[in-house]
């Protein structure tokens, strides 16, 4: 039987995007458009996922009527999804785009808090249904009660559990993910500068980088590096990807495009050459949408020609 991802989003949003011709600071600001989402990391990556007719479960935290907006509206996109109610409301992130600068000001709510029981409810049933799905993406900001180390904690079940997981967090939850040894992580560059509390100017500079972390035990790890693209690494390769220049519409999900790619090559046994072709035009189609929309599988196929690949050799001097 075909088992299906899993994707976890502790602290969902809806996320409100509106659209207005320029922006006035301190004046009146008069709404041409505007647009609701179910948002958060895995939600976004279970949206793309869905989009390319891969068998995928959205599973979480949601709190109030806008907990139950949000799962309704995953029920209508086809998404199977369980979330544990927590006491509170589930935030509201607010996005204004700007026409006449084509920008993207992001506003976001911090959401709701977390208490024992309701986290004991859903630690419960991940310990009991993990071993049934293929791979679990971890993803987005941890809510206020959950301690930082709880992606840890999830990595740790699933890898005693033989199932594979994805890491896209930063901050705390990304370092104490990291020591619970996830399959594949996407940090941005800022997050992994951040983690290794230094500066890279080079490609071979993120690659060794990225190395460190592979000496680990990681096996997958792909940089995204905005507009100039990204770059995967394995043990063995090191893949780099730059998509042809736009001007993009809003990265909000353009990260979360990228995870999904490269789960949609993993579950398809591509080459890390064609991952890092998929993940960087899934991340760019994405920007070229408005608010919180993704990217759809005939969408992606039909850019990847514009998207330049190449291989950096190994260095002498790398692990």
């Amino acid at each position: 039987m075909k088992l299906p991802v899993l994707t976890i989003t502790l602290n969902p949003a809806l996320d409100k995007t509106v659209t207005v011709e320029d922006f006035v600071l301190g004046g009146l600001n008069r709404i041409k458009e505007w647009r609701m989402d179910a948002g958060g990391k895995g939600i976004n990556v279970a949206k793309v996922l869905k989009n390319f007719s891969i068998d995928v479960t959205a599973w979480g935290l949601c709190a109030g009527r806008q907990g139950n907006v949000l799962t309704d509206t995953l029920s209508s996109l086809g998404i199977p999804n369980w979330f544990v109610q927590a006491k509170g409301e589930t935030r509201t992130n607010l996005k204004v785009y700007v026409e006449h600068t084509r920008e993207t000001t992001e506003l976001n709510e911090p959401g709701f808090t977390v208490d024992e029981d309701v986290l004991s409810q859903f630690l419960d049933r991940f310990r009991n249904d993990v071993s049934h799905v293929a791979l679990v993406v971890l993803g987005g900001s941890l809510p206020k009660g959950i301690p930082s180390d709880f992606y840890k904690t999830l990595i740790q079940i699933a890898n005693e559990a033989g199932v594979r997981t994805v890491l896209d967090a930063d901050g705390e939850s990304f370092v104490h993910g990291i020591e619970a040894v996830p399959y594949a992580i996407k940090p941005n560059i800022h997050e992994l500068e951040s983690f290794f509390g230094e500066s890279f100017r080079t490609d071979e500079e993120i690659i060794d980088a990225a190395r460190r972390l592979i000496v680990k035990g990681i096996a997958y790890v792909a940089v995204s590096l905005g507009g100039e693209g990204s770059i995967l690494v394995t043990k063995t390769e090191a893949i780099r990807a730059k998509p042809a220049p736009i001007t993009p519409l809003s990265t909000v999900g353009a990260g979360d495009s990228m995870v999904a790619a490269l789960i949609y090559c993993m579950l398809h046994g591509m080459s890390l050459e064609e991952a890092a072709r998929w993940s960087s035009t899934a991340g760019t189609v994405t920007a070229l949408k408005p608010g919180t929309q993704v990217c759809t599988l005939a969408e992606v196929e039909e850019k990847l020609g514009s998207v330049n690949i190449w291989s950096i050799p190994k260095t002498t001097n790398s692990n």
